[in-house]
């Protein structure tokens, strides 16, 4: 016999079991396959087990304290968290100090203070701030780590981007999170952090690249520049860019080898070329190892003389090749 279809309400996110019995749901129909059960009490559909913030709602409304946090939190807000964070689902919950600490199965539960502000409620999910959840992330990132998924906080883009965007939070508000808890584990790593936050980096990766480039002898690139027309059209938007010596950084992730993305990135290219600046594409691999290969790709950009050649170094949109030099005319 077909199961019966969960009523909507249950089907948009996560529920207790209390939810259920309102809703007339038997508790048999809630452990069928098509309903997965984290923890004791939650259930979540199929369906949305991979949508933090339908997933994690249930664990709010366990009762009238629990909050999200952590990197529960961070998955929430959509911060640039390190891929090794990205792999523990476990959920973290906290009620406040003189409560009693949630314990349940995939729960890591906590005792925090709160201060006014610190916790939010969006769309019936009690969650830490972005900045306060940055600041309990200090715990456990290092130092580079939690820059950037401060950068992935404070990350805006004005009008005249393809995609604006508007901060979670501005890095003043980190300072006086910090300023605000000074005994708190982890402070010393955020405070170290603080000073290499920027507005400007869409992830984590390029975070990592802007660093290493900013501590070579290159100096720092900069963020949320746009290449212009002769008219003053904004035409190409790097990820960071050399402005006095017409440098273009892009980084290319693993979406980049999409034949659609490929496309859009050739022609981003010539265009970046025909505006007279040198596009110089950074790859995975150009940010691992001791000595990062950017460095070198970038100083031998910014060091380049004479006109009509263009250098390209690492993988092609075909694969991975060796370090080529092409002409082209003009």
């Amino acid at each position: 016999m077909a199961r019966l279809p969960l009523p909507p309400e249950l089907l948009a996110r996560s529920f207790t079991a209390a939810d259920a019995d309102r809703a007339g749901v038997t508790r048999k129909r809630t452990r069928r396959p098509d309903v997965y059960v984290p923890s004791r009490g939650i259930r979540v559909p199929a369906a949305l087990a991979s949508a933090p913030a339908d997933a994690l709602h249930a664990f709010s409304a366990l009762d009238d304290e629990s909050t999200i946090t952590h990197h529960s939190g961070g998955r929430f807000w959509g911060m640039g968290l390190p891929a090794w964070l990205q792999e523990d689902w476990r959920i973290h919950v906290a009620r406040e100090r003189d409560s009693s600490k949630p314990r349940r199965r995939n729960v890591v539960g906590h005792r925090l203070t709160f201060l006014p502000g610190e916790v939010v409620v969006v769309d019936g999910l009690r969650v830490t701030s972005p900045a306060r959840t940055w600041l309990d992330l200090a715990a456990v990132l290092n130092p580079d780590e939690l820059v950037a998924a401060g950068d992935s906080i404070v990350v805006a883009h004005g009008p005249e981007f393809p995609v604006p965007r508007t901060a979670l939070a501005t890095p003043a508000e980190l300072e006086r999170m910090v300023a605000a808890h000074p005994g708190m584990r982890g402070v010393r790593t955020a405070r170290a952090a603080l000073s290499d936050i920027r507005i400007g980096a869409d992830s984590p990766q390029e975070t990592q690249m802007r660093l290493i480039l900013c501590r070579s002898s290159l100096g720092e690139p900069v963020l949320n520049h746009i290449i212009r027309n002769t008219w003053g059209q904004p035409c190409v938007w790097p990820d960071a860019a050399y402005p006095d010596s017409r440098i273009a950084l892009q980084y290319d992730g693993a979406h980049h080898a999409e034949a659609h993305q490929q496309q859009l990135d050739l022609r981003r290219r010539a265009m970046t070329e025909a505006l007279g600046w040198k596009e110089v594409r950074v790859f995975k691999e150009d940010l691992d190892e001791e000595r990062p290969f950017v460095v070198e790709k970038v100083r031998a950009a910014l060091n380049r003389k004479g006109p009509g050649r263009t250098y390209t170094w690492g993988p092609e949109p075909s694969g991975f090749g060796a370090p080529s030099v092409r002409s082209r005319s003009g």
